[in-house]
């Protein structure tokens, strides 16, 4: 670098890639770089820093560890702070780290080895037996209370078993997705054309951050427990609290090794790094403890991590092939996905012939062209992704990718809206897949529950039997017999699952019509809020909008949903073929008004009702559920161990806090509906 002007420029830029990474990770869940890439820079950073100290920040990211924190959570101080563990990619390292630990203890020691799983950190707090609080890693010092989520995951106990355990104890580790739950979910945000989750641990994350703890539950995470803290441990060694945690109901992984010299820990790294690839749940290292809690103890802690322990990482998996060509797919909203076309590659396993590409600003980024040599990996090794592109490899290329300005199937000019970063095709009556996606979406089970899949769409749409959703209502036998593939019984079974499907509930109809951002959970506040779709139809922007969750573009996209005549023509024949277009009398005798406009938080652990029963009592009884105790708060539901930093904000805000009783005669009582 030629002048300390130059130094102190890439000092900043390090600091504002590590800081947007950071933020990316942590705090939306969605990284757009690799861990190593992310360890490099931050090393890079640090020896700048190192060398040139005048440069020094008390901001720089290498001052602090980056925060998972939310607003939406009430924020709990860790008794014991949540370090992170220094990363290494070579085994030499790992030597070294092993020397350097003998060096210091100079007398024998152990080295417990365990899988580095891809979760999200959180930290269980156990009193009596029981599980009072669940709070995740944060900024290390800080975290978020996630116990109501915490409390959905089954493999973590609520109760001790056995006996033997500290009356007060702390144990941390990871929360994890396994991968069929993680298939599973991505295969129906693809047909929900939301998002994919990059891999399991960005679904983690992103689900325990979930303010309905229903949908943490519906989502199965798991739990793999590895570090136990407190004052009366059972064992002098970190081996033996965590085989006695294992009796007391923790899901300790049994692929824990005692190593007594260095082979066995290279050994150990070796064999896992091909075995792993058999577990249910992500890995991506191995982590080295030091087994003896009184050498711990003796070797200390850095500013930023423990010196008695370390994580190696392991490589990810990736290939060089050459990019055939880019294809562009159209989703039922429009929204176009364009695909790269690979020459086949072997990949973590599998052939790998297509990746996506996200959208246009990915493509630009990449600078790619018809030709290039590209690296393909597996992100959280099963969605293939393009990481890079070998510019020294460009000899014969052929035309820079530029992404498409019209829909490759109908024609139409692709709209993007400001602040997104898809493009989209706003001819959706007569693009085709947009109309046959459509049709898929209302028909699936979470919609309309109609029993045909999408090829029968496809073949109804080829034979001119349909055009749009309430063409199915109109269907006849003989229409069906005359066409391949269909016998009088599944003629029979379609036809009678569309006339079972105009018993269907409001709110499931208004999610299967396929509004732009209209997803379940806003379909069923609509639905409650509006009780039939004429009133639905008249509302205006201001009255959208005051409904909990509906912001202006939600709120948007149902107007210009129903300013265009042939949805209103839509819903009107939907209408005459006795479709449910209101609330049932007998769902709006489960809700009421008595709770209504009242904003409500909920605290504590209950003998009557489960927390998730008493948020959905507060809900159908028109309260509103918040997370975190503000001026706003009418009044607190609180049980037994109900968290100190909520009574504190009470108190100051001078803010009523009645216990379960007491809100179920307020139920009684307070019949404003």
């Amino acid at each position: 670098m030629s002048n300390m002007n130059d130094i102190e420029s890439v000092i900043k830029e390090l600091r504002t890639d590590l800081e947007r990474w950071n933020y990316e990770y942590y705090v939306l869940s969605a990284p757009t770089v690799s861990d190593r890439e992310f360890d490099e820079k931050m090393k890079e950073l640090q020896a700048l820093e190192a060398q040139y100290p005048e440069f020094a920040d008390s901001s720089s990211p290498s001052q602090r560890v980056g925060s998972d924190s939310s607003k939406e959570f009430e924020q709990v101080e860790h008794q014991y702070l949540m370090l992170s563990l220094s990363n290494t990619y070579s085994e030499g390292e790992v030597l070294d780290f092993y020397d350097r630990t003998a060096r210091a203890l100079n007398e024998p020691f152990e080295v417990v080895a365990e899988l580095k799983y891809d979760g999200t950190s959180i930290s269980l707090i156990y009193e009596g037996g029981r599980l009072v609080r669940a709070i995740t890693r944060g900024d290390g010092t800080r975290g978020d209370d996630v116990t109501a989520n915490v409390r959905t995951i089954r493999s973590i106990p609520l109760r001790l078993r056995g006996e033997g355990y500290p009356d007060k104890f702390e144990i941390r580790g990871e929360i994890l997705l396994p991968w069929a739950e993680f298939e599973r979910i991505n295969r129906q945000r693809e047909a929900d054309e939301e998002p994919l989750f990059a891999n399991p641990r960005n679904a983690a994350s992103g689900t325990l951050k979930q303010l309905n703890p229903a949908i943490v539950a519906e989502r199965r995470l798991d739990a793999y427990l590895y570090y136990l803290l407190g004052e009366s441990l059972p064992s002098d060694t970190h081996y033996g609290n965590l085989e006695a945690a294992r009796t007391w109901g923790f899901k300790v992984p049994d692929v824990m090794r005692v190593c007594k010299d260095f082979k066995e820990i290279s050994d150990y790294i070796r064999y896992w790094d091909v075995e792993r690839k058999n577990l249910p749940v992500a890995t991506d290292g191995i982590v080295l403890k030091i087994n003896l809690l009184r050498q711990q103890r003796a070797l200390g802690y850095t500013a930023k991590s423990p010196r008695w322990a370390i994580a190696f990482k392991f490589q990810a998996e990736k290939a060089e092939t050459r990019l055939n060509s880019v294809s562009y797919q159209v989703g039922r909203t429009g929204v176009i996905t364009p695909v790269a076309n690979l020459e086949p590659v072997l990949l973590a396993g599998t052939v790998v012939k297509r990746a996506s590409l996200h959208n246009a600003d990915i493509i630009a980024e990449l600078d790619l062209h018809i030709g290039d040599m590209v690296y393909v990996e597996k992100g959280g090794e099963i969605i293939p992704k393009i990481t890079g592109v070998d510019r020294d490899a460009r000899l014969l290329i052929g035309d820079k990718v530029r992404f498409i300005g019209k829909c490759p199937e109908c024609g139409a000019e692709l709209i993007r809206e400001e602040g997104e970063a898809a493009h989209y095709c706003p001819n959706e009556r007569n693009c085709p897949p947009q109309i046959k996606g459509k049709i898929e979406h209302f028909v699936t089970r979470r919609a309309m529950n109609i029993n045909i899949g999408p090829e029968t769409v496809e073949d109804l749409y080829n034979a001119g039997l349909i055009r749009n959703v309430a063409d199915l209502y109109t269907i006849r036998f003989a229409d069906l017999i005359r066409l391949e593939r269909w016998a009088e019984k599944s003629a029979r079974n379609f036809l009678e699952s569309l006339e079972e499907s105009k018993k269907t509930p409001f709110e499931r109809l208004l999610f299967a019509l396929g509004i732009r951002y209209v997803g379940e959970t806003v379909a069923k506040k609509l639905a409650y809020a509006f009780e039939n779709i004429d009133s639905l139809e008249q509302a205006t922007i201001d009255e959208l909008t005051a409904v909990d969750e509906i912001g202006d573009r939600i709120a948007q996209s149902i107007l210009k949903y129903f300013a265009d005549d042939r949805n209103r023509e839509l819903i009107a024949r939907l209408k005459d073929y006795g479709l449910q277009l209101q609330i049932s009398t007998e769902a709006k005798n489960v809700r009421t008004a008595r709770l209504k406009g009242l904003t409500i938080v909920i605290s504590g652990t209950f003998a009557m009702h489960s927390r998730d029963e008493y948020k959905a009592i507060i809900e159908q009884n028109g309260g509103k559920n918040t997370g975190s105790v503000s001026k706003t708060t009418d009044f607190i539901l609180a049980g037994d161990n109900m968290g100190p930093a909520k009574l504190e904000k009470a108190r100051k805000y001078g803010i009523k806090i009645i216990n379960e009783t007491e809100f179920l005669n307020l139920l009684q009582t307070n019949d404003t509906d």
